[in-house]
């Protein structure tokens, strides 16, 4: 609480400074909302990345009014900030100095991470993580039209948080690298199915991707969410509740249940490691949607224009869809080793002797088709991830060991 009121908690990790477009889009929902007029305080909070696409500090730091005026405190973190406050953690003797790179590094998970810390230290009730790409609203499809309903995020976060640990809402638009892709001679169903699933851990069902090329790309929001608008219990299933890291929030009022961010060097999946250390908390999916702009389309929506047609994504339009698709496909061959280390063990070599020998037999067909020989590299990654494995499952025990520290440190 903060003079007694509420004191309500929004993140970004970013490293694109069009994160103050979506902020303000936020914003304007909540004063449509009047819920800042109850008694809710906020607090910012940016962990900022300027390596990310070649911005400066004063890209995250320079807000106007429309920002700065609607929030008790804005706090724009940098790596000099993160070093700084490793530095006292240490000279306090809460964390030894090899840890630090391990609780605050680099990467996503790291920025999590710091904007926890500082949002635990401010006394926040609740935190909610926001994706630069992703717009508080919902988008339908009737017939060929696309409907779109405004949706208010950070009112619904707080309102279930009241009574979770942790609530995750749902994402429509581009949520998927993963465009519209004709099959042919090169490439059939079998194939590319064969190679979805071996790169597949939590994220990737092939019945849901299959869905989503279908529509050009697009994941259109469920209408009867949208009627209902009931929050859903998430059950564990395969020894995870799978959550996202955008559309999330945490509740921070019982210190203990706060848990860290972690994902291996060089690897993304923070969200669904965090997925697997929350057997004893209460996660709830609740009725939102945020509308994931994935590959920068739609940046006019912050500002009113609202198309009836989405576009669809294909391989043809541009190579930049398939690097994207070729990184994402890294990333995920990258994560699924200790993934699955930590929540199917028990079959663990054999899913990563099967998903090598997908691999092997389908990325010469994938290599062709998109005419790009980054693919090759993505069977090379599964062999060096998977030797990693038990170093980090080792590192992800031991950010356990060291967050608690931390935690606990905080008055």
């Amino acid at each position: 609480m903060i003079n007694g009121k509420l004191h309500v908690g929004i993140g970004f990790a970013t490293g694109r400074k069009s994160f103050q477009d979506v902020l303000r889009a936020y914003l304007f929902h909540l004063e449509e909302s009047e819920f800042l007029n109850g008694p809710v305080a906020m607090s910012l909070f940016v962990a900022y990345d300027l390596s990310y696409s070649g911005t400066t500090k004063e890209d995250y730091t320079r807000v106007g009014s429309i920002i700065n005026d609607r929030f008790v405190r804005c706090n724009f973190i940098g790596r000099e900030d993160i070093a700084a406050e490793a530095q006292e953690l240490c000279s306090r003797g809460v964390i030894a100095k090899e840890d630090v790179e391990t609780c605050f590094g680099r990467g996503y998970a790291a920025q999590r991470n710091i904007i926890l810390y500082k949002a635990m230290q401010q006394h926040v009730d609740c935190l909610i993580f926001i994706d630069d790409d992703e717009y508080p609203m919902a988008v339908t499809r009737s017939g060929e039209n696309a409907l779109w309903s405004g949706q208010h995020v950070i009112e619904d976060h707080v309102k279930y948080l009241q009574f979770s640990d942790i609530t995750n809402g749902y994402h429509c638009g581009y949520v998927s690298p993963l465009p519209a892709l004709e099959f042919d001679g090169i490439v059939d169903e079998p194939v590319f199915r064969s190679f979805v699933g071996a790169l597949s851990s939590d994220v990737l069902k092939w019945d849901d991707l299959k869905k989503v090329m279908q529509a050009g790309g697009v994941t259109y929001a469920d209408k009867q969410v949208l009627i209902d608008r009931k929050a859903l219990l998430v059950e564990e299933e395969h020894h995870s509740k799978f959550i996202t890291g955008g559309n999330l929030g945490i509740n921070l009022t019982k210190k203990e249940k706060v848990l860290p961010f972690y994902n291996p060097p060089g690897a993304r999946g923070e969200d669904s490691f965090l997925s697997t250390c929350l057997t004893g908390h209460t996660v709830k999916r609740i009725p939102c949607y945020t509308f994931h702009d994935g590959f920068s389309l739609y940046g006019t929506l912050l500002h009113g224009t609202l198309p009836t047609r989405l576009r669809e994504i294909n391989f043809y339009d541009s190579q930049a869809v398939i690097r994207r698709f070729s990184a994402a496909c890294t990333g995920w061959i990258r994560y699924k080793p200790l993934y699955v280390y930590i929540t199917d063990r028990p079959h663990y070599r054999a899913v990563m002797d099967g998903a090598k020998a997908a691999l092997e037999a389908a990325i010469p067909n994938i290599c062709a088709y998109f005419n790009d020989s980054a693919f090759a590299g993505i069977l090379a990654e599964l062999d060096r991830y998977d030797g990693l494995v038990q170093e980090h499952y080792g590192q992800f025990l031991h950010m356990q060991e060291v967050w608690k520290a931390v935690r606990d440190s905080i008055c």
